[in-house]
């Protein structure tokens, strides 16, 4: 039987460098490959990555959606230490907070493309 493994989730956006940059700043991981429309970043102790694709007609989705607009398909979530902190950084490097936050103990944020990701602290099982 033929295997399978996730090798990257990728994003759309209309600057694959600049995103790229953003998330490796955010997650402090590797930039393992670039093209010209094309980045790739994978964790320091490798596994799966991400990677920006070139959409040059990149429509930003709307979070939350309403009739009509620009649905997420995917969202990143993303575990920090300090909530707080971990927002204060990510705004630090282009990203702001998304107007609808659902939960108190979460933050969606919308990375410079538009996309929406969410920080948050995990609990302890």
């Amino acid at each position: 039987m033929t295997a399978f493994r996730l090798s990257a989730a990728v994003l759309g956006t209309p600057d694959p460098r600049g995103l790229a940059g953003f998330y490796r700043e955010l997650l402090g991981w590797e930039q393992v490959w670039e093209e010209p429309e094309w980045v790739m970043l994978r964790p320091p102790g490798g596994g799966s990555g991400l990677s920006f694709q070139l959409e040059a007609e990149h429509v930003a989705p709307q979070w939350p959606s309403g009739t009509g607009d620009q649905q997420m398909q995917v969202h990143l979530d993303i575990a920090v230490d300090d909530l707080v902190a971990g927002v204060a950084r990510a705004e630090a490097l282009g990203a702001v907070q998304a107007p609808a936050q659902p939960q108190d103990d979460v933050r969606v944020m919308l990375d410079p493309a538009g996309h929406p990701f969410c920080l948050f602290e995990p609990h302890a099982p």
